[in-house]
């Protein structure tokens, strides 16, 4: 089988628990902060943190408009939680000039779920992955509306734990979706011990590589 390599954006977040989970599922995974890193894998993952705050530091470290290139010229990509706002073409209750480096024809909006108090966990049903998926909600956005090209793969299923902030106004939003090489969650699937999510964001990778001209 083939082992992609695939870069986890090392400028915030959880990082460690990317790396973990790409492991478990046959891919090479390293840390991405320097252009020549970026240039040089298969995909890329943008981890969960603070969208605003890693947008600067892409900015600081050189690699902003190196990934939106790469991403924009069909680099596989998997967005989690401030990921998933960073690959938004728009986004709600944003930051004052906000930066994103798109590739997902979507409408996210921002802090969705609440405050950090407001997190909570649960499980969804994800299109390609048989069976419940953990899901760890941690102030999360959620897509308010999508594209032609997107295709939706998950929704919240069932209210949020009691004393979370949330309540019935989550139920039925979308909070995973995908558009060609491009993969975005919510939620934290590399927090839940669960790799499936990461081994079908491998799969997208290594059928990437393997289209003539790759």
């Amino acid at each position: 089988m083939l082992s992609p390599t695939i870069g986890v954006l090392a400028l915030q977040g959880d990082v460690r628990e990317h790396l973990r989970a790409l492991e478990a599922v046959g891919a090479e995974a390293v840390r991405c902060r320097r252009p020549e890193e970026i240039a040089s894998v298969d995909a890329l993952v943008l981890p969960g943190g603070e969208s605003t705050t890693m947008a600067k530091l892409a900015r600081t470290f050189g690699v902003f408009d190196l990934v939106r290139e790469r991403i924009a010229a069909g680099m596989p990509v998997l967005g989690t939680c401030a990921g998933m706002i960073l690959l938004a073409e728009r986004v709600l209750d944003g930051a004052e000039g906000q930066e994103t480096f798109g590739g997902l024809d979507v409408t996210v909006r921002r802090n969705a779920f609440g405050r950090q108090v407001d997190s909570f966990e649960g499980t969804v049903h994800l299109t390609g992955i048989e069976g419940a998926v953990p899901a760890v909600f941690i102030r999360a956005p959620w897509v308010e509306e999508v594209g032609a090209g997107v295709e939706v793969l998950a929704r919240v299923e069932e209210q949020p734990d009691e004393g979370s902030g949330v309540g019935r106004s989550a139920l039925g939003r979308i909070v995973a979706v995908r558009q060609g090489t491009v993969l975005a969650t919510a939620f934290h699937p590399e927090m839940g011990g669960d790799p499936r999510v990461h081994g079908l964001f491998a799969d997208m990778v290594r059928a990437a590589l393997d289209r003539p001209g790759s």
